[in-house]
Parts: structure tokens; C-alpha cells; sequence
């Protein structure tokens, strides 16, 4: 078998799968020294930073870069291509074009087309990039909790990959926990919006195609406006960013239980809907008993699930 100084694999990588890794590890085998080339298109569906990160973390012994053609003072001494026709790069370089064998029946286009259904081929970084992740939230003692376990529940239930549907809690809970004779102050917001963002990070590497969520960083916002009644910078800012698609409010209304927090929960209700609404962010309110709340739930998952599952238009920009 051959053994080439410098090798070359071109490709849209359009998500990356794992028929784009073997193909990479294939070749970096065969060379002393490998570089992928990420290409660009005006067409692309995913951004092509993206892309690059995705594959220099999957694959971190070879020299990714993004482009549409390859710029670098190395020359190629071999294109690597799973494409019966893919020779053009190769006589574009002066380089050898070395044809390999596609292992797994995978092509982009029907990568592109329905994601969940090869959920299993992507790596982490990819999957926690298609999962859509719905936040369910509202004032204490609405019921969000044992919504977003209801939905949890559900989707495991419909087998196959959505067995794997996870729920991450609210992590609010588990910091007081630590300190339970102190009061939150100002300082501890970051921290707590911080951590829960890093949980939804790692759930969505190791899930399905939806995650869960009980409250965000988002909430933790207002909760440090109810608190304090000013606005955290620190905490906004990391609202701000992240991977989000649907926030699900449970109404205040409608739930049975008197106790102190009564007086909080329509203003901690109005003020949810007013920055969901002002911050542009796609709100399902959920009102009535469980039954009827879960029932629209299910509807307004299933019907982002359903416009996002093919990736042949760009991802609606991302919070």
C-alpha cells in the first residue's frame, strides 16, 4: 500500500458523519501528514465555522482548515475521495487522486434530509449542535418541573433513538442546596446561569434529537430581578448566548396551592412573557390542567421537531 507525504481530504462536511470520519482516518493512515479542507459554498445550510470546529475536535492529529479550495504552501502529494468521481481537486493540485471504498450506505443528502434518523452516526459536537432544545419555565410551584419530566417521558416512550431524550434540571436547586442557610445574592446568578448552560451543553453531546430543559439562563435573569429587582449585565450576557429553540411557560393560573409565594407568581408570569416576548424568543404558554398543558406541549415540540428536521435550508439563528 502506498504511503503519501501529504494528503488532502476536500469536502462539504455538510454535517460531517461518520462516513466523512472514516474516510479522514482512512487517509491519515496512509500519510505522514493529513489536511482536511472544509469547503464553503453560498448554499451551505451550516455555518462553516461550525464545520471546522466540528471536525478539529473530532479530529485533532490532523490540520483542518476552511476554504473553498485548498490555499496552503504544502503541496498535496495525494486527494483522498470516497467520490467515483471526485478526481478534480487532484489534477487542480498536481496530485495524485487516491479513490476509497464508502463503508457505510450513507450520503449527505440523506444525512441532510431527515438527521434523526442517522443520529447515531454523528459525534457529539454535531449532535449537541442539531438537538433542539426546549426550555420549560415559569414561577415557583407552576408546575415546570414536573413538566419538563412529563416531556421527557413522552418522547422516551416513542423508542428508537428518542429513548435517549434527556432532562436537564434546574440548577438554581442543586446551588442552594450547597449553601441552604444563605440567601442568593447578585454574585451568585452568573454562576448558576454559567453552570446550567454547560449541563445543556454536555445532555445534548449525549442525547436525542430534542433535550429538555428545567428553567436556563435565561430565567435565572428574572430570578435575579425578583431577588434584587435590578438587572444582572453578567447574567443577560450569558442568556445571550447558547443553543435554544422553544421556551414552554406554565401559566400561574389555574394551578391549586396557596402559600407565600402567591404575590410572586403573577408578577414572576407577566415579567417571563414580557422579556420572552420582547427578546424575540418563539414562547408557548401553557395553561389548564396537566393533562390539557401536556397535550399543547407535545404540539408545539412536535411542530418545531417537524421544521427541523432537514437541513436543506439554513438553522434559524440560534440564542
Amino acid at each position: 500500500m502506498t504511503r503519501y507525504g501529504h494528503g488532502l481530504v476536500p469536502g462539504r462536511f455538510l454535517p460531517p458523519h461518520a462516513g466523512h470520519h472514516h474516510l479522514v482516518r482512512t487517509a491519515r493512515d496512509r500519510c505522514e501528514r493529513l489536511t482536511v479542507l472544509v469547503r464553503a459554498s453560498a448554499a451551505d445550510t451550516l455555518p462553516l465555522e461550525d464545520r471546522v470546529a466540528w471536525m478539529r475536535e473530532i479530529h485533532p492529529d490532523v490540520l483542518v482548515v476552511g476554504g473553498q479550495e485548498y490555499a496552503g504552501p504544502e503541496r498535496v502529494d495525494a486527494v483522498f475521495t470516497a467520490d467515483p468521481d471526485g478526481d478534480e481537486p487532484g489534477r487542480r493540485l498536481g496530485a495524485e487522486t487516491v479513490p476509497l471504498d464508502r463503508v457505510l450506505p450513507l450520503t449527505g443528502a440523506a444525512v441532510r434530509d431527515d438527521p434523526a434518523a442517522f443520529w447515531d452516526f454523528f459525534e457529539p459536537p454535531v449532535r449537541a449542535a442539531l438537538t433542539r432544545r426546549v426550555v420549560v419555565l415559569g414561577a415557583e410551584s407552576t408546575g415546570a418541573t414536573t413538566m419538563a419530566r412529563a416531556l421527557t417521558d413522552h418522547y422516551r416512550r416513542r423508542g428508537g433513538v428518542w429513548a435517549r431524550t434527556r432532562c436537564v434540571p434546574d440548577h438554581a436547586g442543586e446551588y442552594r442546596a450547597l449553601r441552604p442557610a444563605e440567601p442568593l445574592r447578585s454574585s451568585d446568578f452568573p454562576v448558576i446561569a454559567q453552570r446550567q448552560s454547560e449541563l445543556e451543553e454536555a445532555a445534548a453531546r449525549d442525547g436525542s434529537p430534542v433535550l429538555f430543559c428545567d428553567a436556563d439562563a435565561f430565567a435565572a435573569t428574572i430570578r435575579h430581578e425578583r431577588h434584587t429587582g435590578t438587572a444582572s449585565p453578567a447574567t443577560c450576557e450569558i442568556a445571550a448566548h447558547g443553543r435554544r429553540h422553544l421556551w414552554l411557560l406554565t401559566d400561574h393560573r389555574g394551578i391549586d396551592r396557596a402559600d407565600d409565594t402567591d404575590r410572586l407568581r403573577p408578577w414572576m408570569t407577566a415579567r417571563l412573557l414580557t422579556q420572552l416576548a420582547h427578546t424575540g424568543r418563539r414562547t408557548a404558554v401553557l395553561t389548564g390542567p396537566h393533562e390539557e398543558r401536556l397535550a399543547a406541549a407535545v404540539a408545539a415540540v412536535d411542530g418545531l421537531l417537524a421544521e427541523g428536521r432537514h437541513l436543506t435550508a439554513p438553522l434559524p439563528e440560534l440564542r
